[in-house]
């Protein structure tokens, strides 16, 4: 388990500035979850700005949230040691 989040900061180009419990930093860009689903809501400036910590992750007022080890993971940059990980053969890398 990764690291949950205690503070976010939305920004105006939809990205979130965010701090975990272990006082990493880092930013996650929510543009491409823009076209998604009950994500579209976020298209809102306004609404995208409602962004708050619950639970270790992020969370708006419609129930809208991001899974707390892909923020974690993906904020941080870490996320490329993720897919080595699981993928220790390079299987996927065609």
């Amino acid at each position: 388990m990764n690291p949950r989040l205690k503070k976010v900061t939305p920004r105006d180009d939809y990205t979130l500035e965010v701090v975990f419990e272990n006082d990493e930093t880092g930013s996650y860009d929510c543009t491409d979850l823009l076209g998604f689903g009950i994500f579209e809501e976020l298209k809102e400036l306004s609404y995208f700005k409602q962004a708050s910590v619950a639970f270790g992750t992020v969370v708006w007022p419609h129930g809208q949230d991001i899974c707390p080890d892909t923020l974690y993971l993906t904020a941080t940059g870490k996320d490329d040691q993720l897919m080595v990980a699981e993928d220790p053969e390079g299987y996927g890398n065609d």
